[in-house]
């Protein structure tokens, strides 16, 4: 009975394997560029509020994206793939609503 149990979760955990493979990681100065960007577009924007923004843009880009897609979105010499920016920018609008 029990190496029944075990094999059932050594099964679960195999499938699982994918969507931990799935999560990417964003580069060392992502925090500081997003922020800059984020009040460069917006001046009225806050740096506390840039920054709370990109926090949450940059947890959810790690959890959704794999490490190719973030390098993607972040390389402009080969230019960036529309589908996966329009993908980037429909989870973190979901994710991170602009706070009234």
């Amino acid at each position: 009975m029990r190496l029944q149990s075990l094999l059932a979760l050594a099964a679960a955990s195999a499938l699982l394997l994918p969507l931990g493979a799935h999560a990417g990681k964003l580069p060392p100065d992502y925090q500081s560029t997003c922020v800059a960007q984020a009040q460069k577009q917006n001046p009225k924007l806050t740096m506390a509020m840039a920054d709370e923004h990109c926090d949450c843009a940059g947890k959810v880009l790690e959890q959704k994206l794999s490490d190719k897609e973030i390098k993607d979105l972040d390389t402009l010499q080969d230019g960036i793939d529309a589908a996966v920016m329009e993908r980037a920018q429909k989870e973190i609008a979901a994710a991170c609503p602009p706070k009234k």
